[in-house]
């Protein structure tokens, strides 16, 4: 562990905002033969698994509408549009132990931070911006609020 309190181990999740949701889906499931994780038919967003990724987490590619919000943290975020980039977010893996420290670092430097959960898969989250704007995602598998 470094002298943040946590160490990013593994590369967690890519996500893009798409304009053609069933073509990209076509083309990452059919071309390049990624197994989809789940499809959410409603909002249009597709996950794919990469591989098992680090300590539970399960490495994903991930097709967002491209309208689609900035997790939840537009209030925090404005700027982050489908007009600014095509790229959603990415996510780095963290242990489960770490987040706390992790959440607790990033606030105490002075970061905006967003946190969230997927019950679906298992998932804690934790977002900040790069200083260009890019939205990275800090996450980890946390049995605890895993419900399906």
């Amino acid at each position: 562990m470094s002298e943040r309190g946590f160490t990013v181990r593994a590369l967690g999740e890519i996500v893009l905002r798409v304009r053609d949701p069933k073509a990209m889906r076509a083309f990452y499931e059919e071309e390049i033969g990624l197994p989809v994780l789940r499809h959410f038919p409603e909002e249009r967003m597709t996950f794919f698994r990469i591989a098992d990724g680090f300590a539970g987490h399960t490495t994903i590619l991930a097709l967002f509408p491209h309208d689609w919000p900035s997790n939840g943290a537009d209030h925090i975020w404005p700027g982050h549009t489908p007009e600014t980039t095509s790229l959603h977010h990415f996510a780095l893996s963290i242990p489960l132990d770490e987040y706390p420290a992790a959440l607790a670092t990033l606030q105490a430097r002075g970061h905006k931070v967003a946190t969230r959960t997927y019950p679906w898969i298992g998932w804690r989250s934790l977002y900040v911006r790069d200083p260009e704007g890019t939205v990275v995602e800090l996450v980890c598998f946390d049995p605890s609020v895993l419900t399906a």
